[in-house]
């Protein structure tokens, strides 16, 4: 029988996805039950709930691909030939340097020859062929962008990752609803971080949203993800102590890990769970 690969980041390249915060999660997970549902609300890359699956087979574990990352999972043949001929074509080019003149000119012509094919991954080509962390939708933004020679050297390897799985693509609100009231629910939260770049998210997120959120939090189990940039933690201090409203982080456990953005920028990962 073959053995089921464990995946310890997202096999695709995903903003704010929580490979480096597994070393926490893991051992927090252990606390819950292995028979429970759990329901990941802003399910990203994947990643927290191929974890749960992984130490959890007998969990239901439900996926809000919100961000379509299971199209770009299927297409991965298309992207990882796309990458091939890039490898093939930037042979003899410079690592990690700007791609200029005719061989810009190729490039950009196979990724346009790409997207009229009918799908072109924009955010794993951008890993490829963009400075770090910068990310292109459109052919439009590749043609203004500087392009370098940093083109994966292996294909990516999807296989099994979101096996037994089940993947929905709905409004986190109405998912919430729909399981709320069952017994033994476990709710992943990781929604966009407040004060941080989401620009590879679909759409804009404002204040509001984020404090709509912690309605998710009220009387549940869950794991709730944010930061110190967001400054949520101190604003759920002071409603608790200027209103009537309760702090729905009372009783929970926290981890904290630091991120580090470049060499003298970071900030601080949290990760808040009650069970």
């Amino acid at each position: 029988m073959e053995k089921k690969k464990i995946f310890t980041s997202a096999p695709l390249p995903f903003m704010g996805q929580k490979r480096k915060f597994l070393k926490q999660f893991k051992p927090a997970l252990e606390k819950y039950s292995p028979t429970a549902t759990y329901v990941d609300l802003f399910g990203g890359s994947g990643l927290l709930s191929h974890t749960v699956k992984s130490i959890y087979p007998e969990a239901r574990v439900i996926y809000n691909d919100f961000d379509n990352y299971r199209l770009r999972l299927e297409n991965v043949y298309q992207t990882n030939k796309l990458l091939t001929d890039l490898r093939s074509i930037l042979a003899d080019y410079p690592k990690d340097k700007r791609i200029v003149g005719d061989i810009r000119d190729i490039v950009l012509n196979r990724l346009q020859k790409e997207e009229k094919s009918g799908y072109l991954d924009y955010i794993t080509v951008s890993s490829s062929l963009l400075f770090s962390m910068k990310y292109a939708f459109s052919m439009e933004q590749f043609r203004k962008e500087t392009l370098y020679n940093c083109v994966r050297q292996s294909n990516y390897d999807t296989k099994g990752y979101l096996e037994d799985i089940e993947v929905v693509s709905i409004c986190y609100k109405e998912l919430f609803l729909k399981y709320k009231d069952l017994d033994n629910v476990v709710f992943l939260v990781d929604p966009p971080y407040l004060s941080t770049e989401t620009s590879s998210y679909k759409g804009y997120w404002k204040l509001k949203d984020y404090l709509d959120v912690l309605q998710v939090l009220d009387r549940t189990k869950y794991f709730y993800f944010t930061s110190n940039k967001s400054s949520i933690i101190e604003l759920c201090e002071w409603i608790e102590t200027k209103t009537p409203m309760s702090n729905p982080f009372n009783g929970a456990y926290t981890e904290t890990m630091t991120a580090t953005v470049n060499y003298n920028a970071s900030y601080t990962d949290i990760m808040i769970y009650k069970i």
